[in-house]
């Protein structure tokens, strides 16, 4: 006689994996907003996009951390100007390097010996790592924790999407060919399996104004990130143009947010934050509703 065969079930948590879990929830209640900023294909913009709304942030007098989970190209410490600073670890716990008043950073940047150094891990040793950062860093009280997560749907976001249940949602950065917006279209449906909300498509690259007779050039196209976040029924947040101040504040550790605040491409930014403060509206009318 054949047997069913008996549904397939995770083996049970260990009591150190119990323990495991409790301090990374405890960590992470602390916090009250999680952003994660995805991409479906590299050199779009994604770490710009997330440092900036780190930033802008951060200068409207919320408490901010920026974690950098790409492990194997980790931009963060470079865009701000924080090459050479190395965190600092009391009592088994990882202190997180101060940019700014409002603002705490980690990446494994600050890990490496040599800023050529090569990350060269499996997915179990990136996993830990992400798992460290949340649950060993002290990231303290927090309004909002942005999360720079590698290209792609591979490993590290894989990893923060199952780690952190409780995130507010994602924000993908896409560049308007259609190349670029392939890849988008499975991050979206990434998203949708794992029950991450999508907060909304940041369209980067979108035109060029040239400074000298102010004619527009749609070096990628534009509208492209639009349309395709409309066919996919996920909000649009914005079009950010290229900006030759956003490579200079790049290269000079600088956020363009800090200095140009009369520019297209910084209103373009604010459009983002004010979709993203939005969240706080929305979670506090929903406690409302609940009690």
């Amino acid at each position: 006689m054949s047997k069913t065969p008996l549904p397939h079930s995770s083996p049970p948590e260990t009591q150190a994996q119990q323990l495991e879990k409790k301090q990374l929830a405890e960590r992470m209640s602390k916090i009250k907003h999680k952003l994660i900023v995805l991409s479906g294909k590299g050199g779009v913009g994604k770490s710009t996009i997330a440092l900036n709304l780190a930033c802008a942030l951060a200068l409207t007098d919320r408490k901010v951390g920026l974690l950098d989970i790409d492990i194997h190209g980790p931009s963060i410490p470079m865009l701000l100007g924080m090459e050479g600073e190395s965190i600092e670890v009391v009592d088994e716990v990882i202190l997180p390097v101060r940019f700014a008043e409002n603002l705490k950073v980690m990446s494994i940047g600050f890990l490496l010996s040599r800023q050529e150094d090569a990350v060269i891990w499996r997915g179990p040793l990136k996993m830990h790592l992400i798992k460290q950062f949340l649950k060993d860093v002290d990231w303290g009280e927090r309004d909002y924790l942005v999360i720079d997560c590698p290209p792609g749907t591979g490993d590290e976001p894989l990893s923060i999407a199952q780690l952190l249940e409780d995130a507010d949602g994602a924000i993908i950065v896409t560049t308007p060919q259609e190349l670029a917006l392939s890849d988008v279209r499975k991050c979206i449906t990434f998203c949708r399996k794992l029950n991450l909300p999508v907060i909304g498509v940041v369209e980067n690259m979108s035109g060029f104004v040239c400074p000298h007779c102010g004619k527009k050039v749609e070096i990628f196209k534009s509208g492209g990130g639009e349309k395709m976040a409309r066919e996919m029924g996920v909000p649009f947040l914005s079009r950010i143009p290229i900006d030759p101040g956003v490579v200079e504040s790049g290269d000079t550790g600088k956020p363009f947010i800090y200095d140009d605040a009369e520019s297209d491409t910084t209103e373009a930014f604010k459009q983002v934050i004010e979709s993203v403060i939005e969240l706080e509206k929305d979670n506090s009318q929903a406690k409302r509703r609940r009690y």
